[in-house]
């Protein structure tokens, strides 16, 4: 069982890194072997937004270059992203939107980003606000998300359809996993350390979470401008990271009250909530 959630998969032969991304890669590909005639690779990418995971499977028969063709085209779209949106690199448009240099209609992607936000705003009632942070508006609550979605789109146009893109303790699957069957994914409870994760098998679909990092006072109450204190983790099921992430985000601000949004018309649920 491949057990995302604490970046644990089965042991296999672990041959030297064959493959390269060039210059700019943090670390060459692994190359984790074979699986059932498919080749199986591993890469990390570090940004400002966080440590994204890619680890994807071709048939053994394409050879290496397909392989290194869709990841080079996720890492690009990840940093891209990280350098364009992300709060923590000041040339971004969010930072330079942060510092009131530009305004939120100056461009169109940064426009559609605050749509989103907004979008996720209503949809929970104000309590994802991503207005409503110290230090102004800060998109990173679906904004990890939205990337690692953006990098699995860019591995679908490579002709990759079998992968996993994890950030964190947030994760997209599709497709096959490399035994061949469907994802499983092994999902924690913090607050249950002796309990038994849920488990899930997934061939399309993604896991947002809020509280699993270990990182105090990282969501704020939109209402009160305080630390979300309540809650002690959240974890939502969807069809999209950036939406379940944000929805995850806003349940750990609202706490149980929150529950009441799930399920939700177009598919996300609710499946791990723990009060401190």
């Amino acid at each position: 069982m491949y057990d995302l959630r604490r970046h644990e998969h089965p042991a296999t032969h672990r041959a030297k890194p064959d493959l390269s991304l060039g210059h700019g890669a943090d670390k060459a590909p692994e190359h984790l072997g074979r699986h059932h005639d498919r080749r199986v690779v591993q890469h990390s990418v570090r940004t400002t937004l966080g440590t994204y995971v890619l680890l994807l499977h071709t048939p053994a028969y394409l050879g290496p270059r397909p392989v290194v063709d869709a990841l080079r085209e996720a890492v690009a779209e990840l940093r891209a992203i990280d350098l364009t949106y992300g709060p923590g690199e000041p040339r971004s448009l969010v930072a330079r939107l942060r510092r009131d240099e530009i305004s939120a209609d100056s461009y169109p992607p940064l426009a559609d980003l605050v749509d989103r936000c907004a979008a996720m705003r209503a949809a929970t009632d104000g309590w994802f606000d991503a207005w409503a942070v110290p230090g102004g508006f800060d998109p990173s609550g679906l904004l990890v998300g939205w990337a690692a979605e953006r990098a699995a789109d860019r591995l679908r146009e490579a002709g990759v359809h079998d992968y996993a893109v994890r950030a964190g303790a947030d994760l997209t699957v599709a497709g096959r996993s490399p035994r061949g069957g469907p994802w499983r994914i092994a999902v924690h409870d913090p607050a249950g350390a002796r309990r038994h994760p849920l488990l899930l098998e997934l061939t399309s679909g993604a896991i947002g979470t809020s509280g699993v990092s270990g990182r105090r006072d990282h969501v704020y109450d939109p209402h009160t401008g305080q630390p979300a204190r309540e809650m002690a983790a959240t974890t939502v099921l969807g069809p999209n990271l950036a939406v379940a992430d944000a929805y995850a985000t806003a349940l750990f601000a609202a706490g149980p009250a929150g529950l009441d949004w799930f399920p939700t018309a177009d598919g996300y649920q609710a499946l791990v909530t723990t009060r401190r």
